[in-house]
């Protein structure tokens, strides 16, 4: 029996079905989407970027609320800020905010139409882009779908038995029974009983089970429990199980189904039919339509399944369909609980193997009913597609690769800037697992754009402080992003009671203490994007994670919050690789099919590879092995972590087993030194990787003498011109290590200032490859090796401790709160506000005012200002030393002292989560702080206040 290798493949194939980008700047000339030239100066677009670099917001159109005038006002707010585009966003009315008597408008309408040329032309008038969302909230979905047209999944319920005995159950208590627990559900589906099966409670084949699906009509089904224990096995399809998330007038109601073709266009239609006869050609528009994260919550049916698997795999789905199944959960997550028969070993390896026939049909049928459907629908519309193409319905990384703009997402955590932990994909982490999915087919595929829905927030709303969004952002470009799409911007009336309409965090929001500064994050993050978007990203390590394993024995996961990590440090092993130096893609079983092998190089499209690490992976198909093998052959590195692969997939793979079994191991003998296997991690995964890197003769693109797993790094080519980005996300330690770079030895290390643009001669540590790198808390440097040797020299901060005088003096304090009232105070000592009974509910800007009598201006070169809590901007006699927003507070004074006494003031800029948090009756209060469990947070300046030499 042959496993059919255009089947397995179909789920990779790239069907590039985005126009060229060039063709979309010729309809829509208003926004310059071209690639900057290898002739401009890249320093030059690092200082000035241009549009396509800024960050942009999701604007959410709350309840389609909106007005002209405030439109307009809002886009010149974002102008303002320094940000590059709007995705225009209709979602439903927060139901914690006061609508006024502002009109709800619905998805589609005239009026809506209206909105959205004013809101086109204003963005175009201002040098914005805009994007589109398709349709509103998430998943797409409509209150006029008709039951054809909504999502369905197939449910699996279970009873235990215990026989000999007859018993009668009614049906209609069967249907009650499989409620799966999801969000965002529809109190009114459609259930239908659609397979019926009682089995021994120990099970070995499915033919042992009884058939009963001629049951399935019967109000009152009458069950023979043979003798012993047995599970009846019931399946339920369920259509129109869930509403969309969010969604606003007019795209509310049931979530289409995704792999009813039909439907798929006819939704699309929707929107373009809408839009041409009103606004005119959507190129001329917009510069893209997303899509967002899918959240089918379970979603895995349409009418024609069960015919396609036949069909596509080659045997009958329907007596194993029962067995394949889990139950679904919150979220569409398998639930965690014991249930159902025990399966033989031999028959836990049959279901393994069916069960992945069934999520490869599954991702078939969704790429070619759903996702190759909205791609095409997008090029006839002369629009970029961009998509965040993961979840059980994708390929992690293959389906990045036909999008044109490929996006992931990162998110905003309590936990920002703590330690990562090993055996975890959470903890301290702000990027999802799945970023470097999007990134690695994004790159194998060639795209400029990796884009990012960025700073999600929905933990710590009111409380995001300065700091955390520059960890937050830097996490997501160490992950490969190079774009970001800020979430989010909420359309608020000033008129809108405070807080305003919030939907999520309000971070650029003109009622947030800290927007002044937010602007200074935007000209950081697009400074950055410039030379992610422009430069070729290093990665010389291909990694291939166990997928086919991981879907065969727990199904596809629902990314970007997979329930499994498997093994448990998958997604721990690309951290490691670039905290010791080094870069890598994640790679599949299409990119290595179709890759080519010679000279110990691995290359597939633009990328080149010198080592492949394949992780823990048992399955894959047949011409996989074969092209693992011929890589080895010639004389390429192979490592295998724990295990080697023995196994093909699915049913009718394991005829193929050992065909894959020897591929491997006559590649081991033959070329010994080529295939290494090397065992897993058992303790630090960070030093686990630097001994593999050694011994393996992995050579990195950074040398580091002490590798941290707060210390991470990305490398990137232009030209002439090495680029690397190395950043320490801590919030609260420093560290320092010693470097030597993989550059050519002619060239000199610069450092280039993403906040203000300004670059300058890096200090050598010896050789001008080497250099001593300090990092402070939550601080990144963008170094870049040029032919360039002249400039300014940048100096490292080395305040002289031994030097250091506290300023130990009563502090008089101006406290000016956002709700406009005002309070002096004196401060016997610092304090921390939330510590402070008066302090704790603080939200504003407090001002700090102390005089330093200065008797030897050697002694006075830098003061720091200690912990700070807050955005800060230090005044010395009457001049600005400037803001700083997170990290070290330590400002180099630079003659701004002078002998004898001199003033001291240091304004500190909170934000308003405490102040919010101790509104009782207010509802955004309730939800955001009450409801999510928000302490009251650090404010103000604790010190000490120091000054050095």
């Amino acid at each position: 029996m042959k496993l059919h290798r255009r089947r397995f493949l179909q789920l990779g194939s790239i069907t590039l079905a985005g126009i060229p980008l060039s063709k979309l700047t010729a309809q829509a000339a208003w926004y310059d989407h071209t690639a900057f030239s290898p002739k401009e100066d890249l320093y030059e677009l690092f200082k000035n970027p241009k549009g396509a670099a800024k960050p942009f917001v999701r604007w959410w159109w709350n309840g389609n609320r909106v007005v002209k005038a405030e439109l307009l006002r809002e886009l010149d707010i974002l102008k303002a800020a320094g940000v590059g585009g709007v995705e225009i966003n209709s979602i439903r009315f927060p139901d914690t905010s006061n609508p006024l008597n502002y009109k709800e408008m619905n998805w589609l309408s005239d009026e809506w139409l209206d909105m959205l040329k004013t809101a086109v032309e204003g963005a175009k008038q201002r040098g914005l882009v805009c994007d589109i969302i398709m349709g509103s909230g998430w998943p797409f979905g409509a209150e006029f779908l008709t039951k054809d047209e909504q999502t369905q999944m197939m449910a699996l319920g279970t009873k235990d038995f215990t026989g000999p005995q007859t018993i009668e159950v009614n049906r209609a208590d069967l249907l009650k029974l499989v409620d799966p627990a999801l969000a965002s559900k529809n109190k009114t589906p459609y259930k239908e009983l659609s397979f019926l099966r009682l089995a021994p409670a120990s099970l070995k084949n499915p033919a042992d089970a009884i058939d009963l699906d001629s049951k399935i009509n019967q109000e009152i089904i009458t069950l023979n429990i043979p003798e012993g224990k047995h599970v009846l096995y019931f399946l339920v399809k369920i259509t129109g199980y869930m509403n969309v998330i969010y969604g606003a007038p007019g795209a509310n109601g049931p979530v289409l189904n995704h792999y009813n073709k039909i439907a798929v266009e006819m939704y699309l239609n929707k929107l373009s039919d809408a839009i041409k006869p009103k606004l005119g050609s959507m190129g001329n528009l917009f510069r893209s339509v997303f899509v967002d994260s899918l959240e089918l919550q379970g979603a895995n049916w349409c009418d024609d399944f069960e015919a396609e698997f036949d069909k596509r795999r080659g045997y009958a789905l329907r007596p194993h369909l029962p067995f394949i199944l889990f139950k679904t959960g919150t979220h569409g997550r398998p639930i965690n609980e014991v249930y159902g028969a025990q399966f033989s070993s031999e028959l836990q390896d049959q279901v393994e193997r069916i069960r992945f026939d069934f999520e490869t049909t599954k991702m078939e049928l969704f790429k070619e009913r759903f996702l190759d459907v909205f791609l095409t629908w997008c090029k006839q519309n002369g629009v970029l597609s961009r998509v965040q193409a993961y979840g059980r319905e994708y390929h992690p990384s293959d389906s990045s690769m036909s999008i044109d703009i490929p996006e992931c997402e990162t998110w905003m955590r309590k936990y920002v800037g703590e330690d990562l932990k090993d055996y975890d994909y959470t903890q301290g982490r702000t990027y999802s697992p799945v970023n470097k999915f999007v990134a690695s087919g994004a790159k194998l595929s060639g795209k400029k754009l990796v884009s990012c829905e960025e700073i999600t927030n929905t933990e710590v709303v009111f409380n995001a402080t300065m700091e955390m969004i520059k960890l937050t952002g830097d996490q997501s470009n160490l992950s490969g992003v190079n774009h970001s799409i800020i979430h989010g911007f909420n359309y608020s009336p000033p008129d809108a009671p405070f807080p305003g309409w919030v939907r999520y965090g309000t971070f650029v929001n003109e009622r947030n203490p800290i927007n002044e500064f937010f602007k200074l994050w935007i000209a950081y993050k697009a400074r950055l994007s410039t030379i992610f978007q422009e430069g070729e990203m290093r990665s010389d390590i291909a990694l291939m994670h166990p997928l086919v394993d991981l879907w065969s024995k727990y199904s596809v996961q629902w990314d970007p919050f997979p329930e499994k990590a498997f093994p448990d440090y998958a997604h721990n092993v690309w951290e490691a690789i670039h905290q010791n130096g080094g870069g890598c893609d994640y790679v599949s079983e299409y990119v290595l099919q179709n890759s080519k092998s010679a000279n110990g190089k691995l290359t597939y499209g633009p990328r080149i590879y010198k080592t492949l690490i394949v992780v823990e992976l048992e399955t894959m198909h047949p011409d996989t092995a074969k092209s693992i093998s011929n890589y080895i052959a010639s004389g390429g590195k192979v490592i295998f972590i724990g295990k080697q692969p023995s196994h093909a997939p699915g049913l009718k793979g394991k005829a193929m087993d050992k065909q894959v079994l020897d591929t491997i191991k006559q590649a081991k003998q033959k070329y010994p030194t080529n295939a290494i296997e090397y065992p897993s991690p058992t303790g630090e995964i960070l030093t686990w990787y630097k001994d593999l890197q050694t011994k393996a003769g992995i050579k990195p693109f950074i040398k580091i003498d002490k590798p941290s797993s707060s210390v991470s790094q990305v490398y990137y080519k232009y030209g002439a011109l090495d680029c690397f980005f190395i950043s320490n996300y801590s919030k609260d330690k420093r560290h320092e290590f010693n470097a030597e770079f993989d550059v050519a030895l002619s060239k000199t290390a610069w450092i280039w200032n993403a906040e203000d643009g300004s670059r300058m001669l890096y200090p050598t540590n010896g050789a001008s490859n080497k250099l001593h790198i300090p990092l402070g808390p939550a601080e990144s440097k963008l170094i870049v090796f040029d032919e360039n040797k002249t400039g300014k020299k940048y100096s490292i901060i080395k305040p002289n401790e031994k030097t250091a005088i506290t300023i130990s003096t009563p502090w008089k304090l101006s406290l000016n709160h956002l709700d406009g009232s005002t309070k002096q105070i004196t401060l016997a000592k610092l304090v921390d506000f939330k510590d402070d009974v008066d302090l704790s509910i603080f939200g504003g800007v407090a001002i700090y005012e102390n005089t330093v009598n200065v008797t030897d201006i050697l002694k006075a070169n830098y003061l720091d200002l200690g912990k700070v809590h807050g955005v800060c901007e230090l005044i010395i006699n009457g001049k600005s030393a400037g803001v700083k927003w997170y990290g070290d507070r330590i400002y180099s004074l630079g003659g701004l002292l002078k002998l004898g006494s001199n003033s001291i003031v240091i304004k500190i800029t909170t934000t308003m989560g405490n102040y919010v948090g101790s509104l009782k009756t207010n509802k955004d209060s309730i939800k955001w702080i009450k409801g999510k469990n928000q302490p009251v947070y650090s404010n103000g300046m604790l010190g000490p206040v120091r000054l050095m030499g």
